[in-house]
């Protein structure tokens, strides 16, 4: 499974960015994974983002409701992360993840519930 990241860069804090990663080489049709979005910064480890589910379900971090949006387009194996009202805390390297089938109860935004990972995108957020 590949997953590749795009649309980092960076912006003013109350800016927006959106996001993109597209799979390919998928076991499974797209449809089939458990999706998330993680990032990681010099200060923080690795945290969960957003997920969206197999069922549908979506789960966002606290710290991102209400700003960030994700969302995926099933025909494209492709997953988005829509981010609104940016701030300088939200500076980090942003991550794709699947996960076949599921993801595991109450795993959708820790990182040990993930299998496959992009390489990254960098966001910056500064004035």
């Amino acid at each position: 499974v590949k997953l590749v990241e795009s649309g980092g860069g960076s912006v003013q804090p109350g800016g927006s960015l959106r996001l993109s990663c597209v799979a390919s080489d998928l076991f499974y049709d797209y449809s089939r994974y458990c999706m998330g979005w993680f990032r990681q910064s010099q200060v923080k480890e690795r945290e969960g983002v957003a997920s969206i589910d197999t069922d549908g379900k979506i789960y966002y971090a606290d710290s991102v409701k209400g700003r960030f949006t994700i969302s995926q387009d099933n025909a494209k194996s492709a997953l988005y992360l829509q981010m609104d009202n940016l701030k300088p805390e939200d500076t980090a390297i942003y991550y794709c993840a699947a996960e076949n089938f599921y993801c595991s109860s109450g795993a959708n935004l820790m990182k040990s519930g993930y299998e496959f990972w992009g390489q990254g995108t960098q966001v910056t957020v500064s004035s």
